[in-house]
C-alpha cells in the first residue's frame, strides 16, 4: 500500500517519524525541510491529489490538522478526516471510506499518531448501503454542485 505524506513546518518532525515506522511505501510530498514560514496547502493538496490518482492513502499533518484537512478536502475525490484517536480513524474508514487522514502534531505523541495511521490504513470500508449512499451524495455534489436530498 502507498501512503502520501504532506505537512508544513508544524508537522515536519512527525512526518519524518512516520516515514521511519510505517511498513508501507511512503511518498514524501513535502515539506522537504523545516521552514517556519512555509504554508501547508500545497503540500496537503499534493498528497491528497496523489492519493486520489493512485487509489491510495494520504496523511496530512499540521499543528492542529484542521487547515490540512480543509485543504485536502478541496481535491475532488478526497475524503479527509481529522483523526485524533484510533477509534475516530477506524470510523472514518468504516463509515466514510476516508482516504486522507489528517493529524494535529501538537496534540499527539509520535506513538499515538503511529497507531492512528496504522488503524486508518488497515481498516476497510464497511460497504454498508447507508454509507455508500451518503458517500454517493457527496460525490454527486462534488461533481455538479447539486444534491437531490437523498
Amino acid at each position: 500500500m502507498r501512503i502520501f505524506l504532506g505537512t508544513d513546518h508544524a508537522g515536519y518532525e512527525l512526518k519524518e517519524h512516520l516515514k521511519t515506522v510505517l511498513d508501507d511505501v511512503v511518498v514524501d510530498c513535502g515539506a522537504a525541510e523545516y521552514d517556519a514560514d512555509d504554508d501547508y496547502p500545497s503540500f496537503c493538496i499534493d498528497a491528497a491529489t496523489r492519493a486520489v490518482e493512485n487509489d491510495a492513502y494520504a496523511v496530512v499533518i499540521g499543528g492542529s490538522g484542521n487547515g490540512e484537512q480543509i485543504s485536502a478536502n478541496k481535491v475532488p475525490g478526497a475524503r479527509a478526516a481529522l483523526c485524533w484517536s484510533p477509534e475516530i480513524a477506524r470510523l472514518a474508514r468504516e463509515h466514510n471510506d476516508a482516504n486522507v487522514c489528517s493529524l494535529g502534531a501538537r496534540f499527539l505523541t509520535h506513538d499515538e499518531a503511529t497507531e492512528i495511521v496504522r488503524t486508518f490504513t488497515s481498516t476497510p470500508f464497511s460497504g454498508d448501503e447507508r454509507h455508500r449512499r451518503r458517500i454517493g451524495q457527496i460525490t454527486e455534489y462534488e461533481a455538479g454542485r447539486a444534491l437531490d436530498g437523498g
